[in-house]
């Protein structure tokens, strides 16, 4: 009983997030990201110099996530077929909210459940789970959090569409209805 409990009380928390999310970022305050090296799948460095002069798109995920993670990442790989059928350049980026658990392996092997094309995915960790909190928080204006009671970690479900500038320029749902805005953001970029 006091499993499902927590189960519960986990959920409406995670539930309370992604609502709060769909406030979006201040669009009023630019932000740009600073700079930051992590490790992708392929145990290889990669941050904000590998990415600079490109438009991107982040999100927030971890591998273990029972909820929204899967979808979440689902629809960064049909977002990633319609980029190329558009012929558009654009990168990928994902980063692990539970970077003790996240290892290079494991973020490969997640992500080969998605897509066979990574050469423009890259999904990070390497860093510690208050780096990652404190860098979502800082850079993209959301919460990142891994209660101790629990092996899920809370973290918004937003999409966010960074510039060649490193500047987020906009946050979209992660639900199909949004992806052919996402696409005409892009075009507006180049």
């Amino acid at each position: 009983m006091r499993y499902a409990m927590k189960k519960i009380a986990l959920m409406l928390l995670l539930l309370s997030f992604v609502v709060l999310s769909a406030c979006g970022i201040n669009k009023n305050k630019p932000y740009e990201m600073e700079s930051f090296t992590y490790t992708n799948q392929y145990g290889k460095p990669f941050g904000a110099e590998n990415l600079k002069g490109k438009v991107w798109i982040a999100d927030f995920i971890f591998t273990n996530c029972e909820t929204v993670c899967p979808p979440m990442t689902s629809s960064m790989a049909k977002i990633q077929q319609k980029l190329q059928k558009e012929n558009l350049e654009v990168e990928l980026v994902s980063f692990s909210v539970d970077p003790t658990v996240d290892t290079p392996d494991k973020l490969k092997t997640y992500l080969e459940k998605f897509t066979q094309d990574d050469s423009n995915w890259n999904m990070l960790t390497g860093y510690t789970q208050e780096e990652i909190e404190r860098f979502a928080r800082e850079h993209f204006q959301t919460l990142v959090q891994k209660p101790q009671s629990s092996d899920q970690v809370i973290h918004a479900t937003n999409l966010y569409l960074v510039d060649q500038n490193g500047k987020i320029v906009n946050d979209y749902g992660f639900q199909s209805s949004h992806y052919d805005e996402i696409i005409n953001d892009i075009k507006k970029l180049d």
